[in-house]
């Protein structure tokens, strides 16, 4: 199935959620935010969000630091 993911063309399996498509491509999902098709989509939905042919993600990583 293909979707993009950071403006990058991917392909994935299909019936996958989003969070299983975030593992999938090693993501750690505790760690990232996501936008969904144009929309930040609240981590509790992940597990129950289809992930569809040509969906749009914006997969950002949250890295803690600091001075």
């Amino acid at each position: 199935m293909a979707i993009q993911v950071n403006g990058e063309p991917r392909r994935c399996s299909a019936g996958l959620s989003l969070e299983q498509l975030l593992v999938e491509l090693g993501y750690r999902p505790q760690l990232v935010v996501v936008e969904f098709n144009g929309a930040i989509l609240p981590r509790g939905r992940w597990g129950v969000q289809p992930v569809q042919e040509s969906d749009v993600l914006e997969v950002v990583t949250i890295v803690g630091g600091g001075s």
